[in-house]
């Protein structure tokens, strides 16, 4: 009997263990949803508050300096009745919010997870006439005119993945396309605000773009980053101040290689989309000769290996030439049937811009060479080197355009 009891305890003790196990992963998964419901309530009010704001400052435009008196005087109201989150930069900051988003979220009502806690689905009406314009006597949803003559909900859906923090680092972007582009990202990526701080602060959206022409922008700000070919995913220059190590400092390659496997996580964020980790260091044979290839990557959307080859100080012919060697073992004995060509992508912290379309074949859609910098550069340092580089990309496809028409 004493033996039977012990063990009735035991399962008893084992079976209480998972209900309660149970019940706090309920009780947990009540409080996100609650937390985010409650989230997305404010980011809905916040926008509110800023459509009303601006709808009563058109109508006194004409008197000087309403406007800041206007705001001013409504953040005492409500930081009187409830308290210092309605003080006068944050009024002013929802206010911008819904100049920054006239429409809502990039991904549009629809889009959303959830719907407008404020507006039921039968009010949202898109592309009708402005009201001003509309038949005598006719009835209009409770909607709101835009300057091209189209109307939008009175409350537009907003992500329940992005808080009001990530809208407020949001309003810090300059542009409409790249504000746009940062959100439809963070929502896809499930960027923390922290990594969404890093990304606009790292100017991805400019790295990004730097390579492509007008309507390939546009785009980006309309459907985000979308990976078709290796070109897509290449970030020039890679920043990695993340690694710590100061550029002032000796340091070998195997230094660079171990601090990157220190940090993948944050390697693999900086890399992009569809990144996953292989192997560091893969050995491969030939004749008996060992050759060893710095870190192995498998991108999913390309469907693709990726090999990366570290290299300090300036490229050389050899680099390019010991790359192109490693992506033609890997398409010859790793890539399987449906898989696409191998890509080799050789990181260095200089390199010869000439020497590289030189060595490399015109066609070349399968070796890239980025640079790295181990610190985050300033605004107007990364701008200046994006902007030049677009020029480039420019020239060459006027050159290109040129030498296509001179063909008979």
């Amino acid at each position: 009997m004493p033996v039977e009891r012990a063990m009735s305890k035991k399962l008893t003790t084992s079976s209480d263990a998972e209900l309660y196990q149970r019940v706090a992963e309920i009780i947990e998964a009540a409080r996100t949803t609650v937390a985010r419901t409650v989230n997305t309530a404010m980011v809905h009010a916040y926008w509110l508050v800023g459509r009303e704001i601006v709808e009563e400052e058109q109508k006194g435009a004409e008197r000087a300096g309403y406007g800041e008196e206007l705001v001013k005087k409504l953040a005492q109201q409500l930081t009187a009745r409830f308290g210092k989150g309605f003080s006068y930069p944050n009024v002013k900051r929802m206010r911008q919010f819904y100049l920054a988003f006239p429409r809502g979220s990039a991904l549009g009502p629809k889009g959303s997870a959830v719907r407008s806690l404020f507006t039921p689905d039968d009010e949202v009406v898109e592309n009708q006439p402005v009201p001003g314009k509309a038949e005598k006597g006719s009835a209009v949803p409770s909607q709101l005119a835009v300057a091209d003559g189209s109307l939008i909900p009175a409350t537009p859906g907003f992500p329940p993945e992005l808080s009001w923090t990530h809208y407020r680092m949001l309003l810090g972007v300059g542009t409409e396309t790249a504000r746009r582009f940062y959100e439809i990202e963070a929502i896809r990526e499930n960027w923390a605000t922290r990594e969404l701080e890093r990304q606009i602060g790292s100017m991805l959206f400019e790295r990004i773009s730097a390579s492509k022409n007008k309507d390939e922008v546009l785009a980006l700000g309309k459907r985000g980053q979308e990976v078709a070919v290796p070109a897509d995913v290449i970030k020039d220059p890679v920043v990695l101040e993340f690694l710590d190590l100061k550029e002032n400092r000796d340091y070998l390659e195997r230094d660079l290689e171990q601090a990157i496997i220190d940090r993948l996580q944050d390697f693999l964020l900086e890399l992009g989309k569809g990144f996953c980790f292989v192997a560091r260091q893969k050995r491969i044979t030939l004749d008996g000769d060992h050759f060893y290839i710095d870190l192995v990557f498998y991108n999913r959307l390309l469907r693709a290996f990726v090999l990366i080859d570290l290299k300090l100080g300036k490229l050389t012919h050899q680099d390019l030439g010991q790359i192109q060697m490693y992506t033609n073992y890997y398409d010859r004995f790793q890539r399987e049937e449906g898989e696409n060509p191998t890509v080799g992508i050789v990181l260095c912290s200089d390199k010869n811009e000439a020497m590289v379309k030189i060595t490399l074949p015109e066609n070349n859609e399968q070796i890239f060479t980025p640079r790295y910098q181990l610190y985050l550069p300033s605004e107007d340092e990364l701008r200046q080197e994006l902007v030049a580089k677009r020029e480039e990309v420019e020239r060459e496809q006027r050159l290109e355009g040129c030498a296509r028409q001179t063909v008979p």
